[in-house]
């Protein structure tokens, strides 16, 4: 085995490790010494692999939306008839939910609360850019396509078109306000819902957790006019 193998082997068994760890303690608990014991190395060796506990938890917030990212994107490029708007978005959506209950805590990591003294660097940002990306390739053929929003919301004000200014460089095609908007908010039911799920805050209230994201789902496709 190569010096870059043996190197890439340990980061993964480190890597590995502390995703155990994470499950066990949480990320503000995470210790490098304890990982590396773990592992089977000593402790100042694995500062070879990840110089501090922020190191090594931008390894796993990374990783974590990388393996979301490609979750929801190979459920969007799965449904075969691409103009299917629907049901690329309900594929989008159950990927999400599916893969968030398979990890929770990775999914805790990434959209829970913030890991009190650590500050996500600017390396995260591709991989988190995923999931909104495959949602937003979906608004901006929405938007081509012409698809009528549901039933017409309060009209969207200079100050909330300055509010989502930061996202229309984003955008591949001029998009209209009423439809940004609304795309905003289905990404933010989406996740809220899971979260609200997955944290237990629905727990006695919502019965069957399939079904009612199943019709949570189906509104927002509705609303965001995927449907027709």
């Amino acid at each position: 085995m190569s010096r870059a193998e043996n190197r890439l082997e340990t980061t993964q068994a480190i890597q590995e490790t502390a995703r155990r760890h994470l499950a066990e303690v949480g990320p503000a608990a995470l210790s490098l010494r304890a990982i590396a014991r773990d592992v089977g190395m000593v402790s100042s060796a694995v500062y070879r692999y990840f110089p501090s506990r922020d190191h090594l938890l931008t390894a796993l917030i990374v990783e974590a939306y990388d393996e979301l990212g490609a979750a929801v994107e190979a459920a969007d490029t799965g449904v075969r008839r691409r103009g299917d708007l629907a049901k690329r978005f309900a594929a989008v959506c159950h990927a999400v939910h599916d893969w968030a209950r398979a990890h929770p805590h990775e999914y805790a990591l990434i959209y829970g609360s913030p890991v009190p003294g650590y500050a996500a660097p600017d390396t995260t940002i591709a991989s988190a850019a995923r999931v909104p990306g495959t949602l937003l390739r979906i608004a901006e053929e929405s938007e081509r396509a012409e698809r009528a929003l549901g039933a017409p919301t309060r009209a969207v004000g200079a100050r909330e078109r300055t509010a989502l200014g930061g996202i229309r460089p984003a955008l591949d095609v001029e998009m209209g306000d009423d439809r940004l908007v609304r795309w905003m908010m289905a990404w933010t039911s989406l996740f809220g819902h899971i979260s609200l799920e997955l944290f237990g805050h629905m727990y006695r209230g919502v019965l069957d957790y399939d079904t009612h994201f199943a019709h949570v789902v189906t509104q927002l496709a509705d609303d965001l006019g995927l449907s027709g």
